[in-house]
């Protein structure tokens, strides 16, 4: 039985069984949970999920370094699209968000090696039995959305961070009884940064 939350569409649990708690450390795709989870801020995750393929779309396939360049004429087409989250703070968000990764990738060879030091290049490994057990935040996503805000990210709180975490696999909270579980433990053994 897979984790609670994955239940309700088809989508969901599709996300859920491939990506959700996968230990992710190409940067194209580390930029795509940064740029969807922010645009989740205040919603659930069923919505961002139903326009994802806008979000790909919009977003160059997730190339940070074409979104860092958007302008005006870019904003433009997500306002009208009912196939992203229209909202112009979120949009705008997500362009200078773009910018900053780019400034972290160069500092720190990937951005994957700024991120999974966090962790110390290993997955923290959940032993929750049921999703009431999951924090919303933790110490560490504190820590992350402070040092992020400070370079410059926004719409990515703590909560947003941890959400974050257990997307790209930095934390893997698939409830023990769930098959994936333990798939993403294994995972986790074999990260090469």
């Amino acid at each position: 039985m897979s984790c609670g939350w994955a239940m309700h569409s088809a989508l969901e649990q599709e996300y859920h069984d491939r990506e959700w708690g996968v230990p992710q450390t190409d940067d194209r795709i580390l930029f795509e949970f940064l740029v969807l989870e922010s645009a989740q801020a205040g919603l659930s995750w069923r919505t961002v999920l139903d326009k994802r393929e806008g979000y790909r779309r919009h977003y160059a396939g997730f190339d940070p370094e074409q979104v860092a360049h958007f302008g005006e004429t870019e904003i433009a087409a997500m306002l009208v699209d009912p196939g992203v989250i229209r909202n112009r703070a979120k949009i705008e968000a997500s362009i200078s968000n773009a910018r900053v990764f780019l400034e972290l990738q160069a500092h720190h060879g990937s951005f994957a090696r700024f991120l999974w030091r966090y962790v110390d290049g290993q997955p923290i490994q959940s032993n929750c039995d049921r999703l009431e057990q999951i924090a919303a935040q933790t110490a560490l996503s504190q820590q992350l959305a402070k040092d992020l805000k400070r370079e410059g990210v926004r719409f990515f709180g703590p909560t947003i961070a941890y959400a974050y975490m257990q997307a790209v696999g930095l934390v893997n909270d698939h409830v023990r009884h769930c098959p994936r579980h333990q798939a993403c433990r294994a995972m986790g053994q074999t990260i090469r940064l």
